[in-house]
C-alpha cells in the first residue's frame, strides 16, 4: 500500500519545475496532483532536501558516464570515441545534455520530463541497463499485463535490450 499526502499545488509544481529545470510530463504532472506518494523509495518532492532531489535527477546521466567511464560504453550515433578518457568524458557529457530529461517517478523508474507529452513507458534505468517496467504512469499504478510497452524516449529507448 503506498502513502499518500495531499497532491501538489500548481504553485509547488512551478516551483519544482523553476528550481530543477525542467517540466513534468502531462500524465506525472495529473498524477503528483491528485496524491503525492511519500516513502518507500518515492521522491519527496515537497519535503526532500534540494541536493537528494537533484542527485535523482541526475542518476540516469551519471550511470551512463559511469558505463563511459568504467565499461566502455559509447553511445549510438556519438561518432568515434575519444582515446583520451578526459576527452571521452566531456564528449558523452555533451552528448547527454541534448538527451531528454527523466524525472524519478518511483525508485529507479523514472518518466521523461516534457509539458505537452504525455503516454511515455515507465523505463527502469540502472547505468545503462534499460526496460519499459510499464506501458505509462497509469499501468505502472495500476498494472495491465494485456498493456504493451512502446518506447518511445529518443537516447533511453535505444538502450532497452
Amino acid at each position: 500500500m503506498v502513502t499518500t499526502a495531499a497532491g501538489l499545488s500548481d504553485e509547488e509544481l512551478a516551483r519544482i519545475e523553476g528550481d530543477f529545470g525542467f517540466e513534468f510530463a502531462d500524465d506525472h504532472r495529473a498524477f503528483l496532483s491528485s496524491g503525492l506518494p511519500v516513502g518507500d523509495s518515492w521522491p519527496d518532492w515537497r519535503c526532500a532536501p534540494r541536493r537528494s532531489l537533484h542527485q535523482r535527477l541526475r542518476l540516469p546521466v551519471d550511470g551512463i558516464l559511469f558505463a563511459v567511464e568504467w565499461r566502455d560504453f559509447w553511445g549510438y550515433g556519438w561518432g568515434v570515441r575519444p582515446a583520451r578518457m578526459k576527452d571521452a568524458l566531456r564528449s558523452a557529457n555533451y552528448h547527454l545534455a541534448r538527451v531528454p530529461q527523466l524525472v524519478p517517478l518511483h525508485a529507479n523508474h523514472y518518466l521523461p520530463a516534457g509539458r505537452g507529452t504525455s503516454g511515455h513507458p515507465v523505463l527502469s534505468i540502472y547505468q545503462t541497463d534499460v526496460s519499459c517496467c510499464a506501458a505509462d504512469i497509469f499501468d505502472y499504478i495500476n498494472p495491465d499485463p494485456s498493456r504493451v510497452s512502446t518506447p518511445t524516449v529518443p537516447f533511453w529507448s535505444d538502450l532497452i535490450g
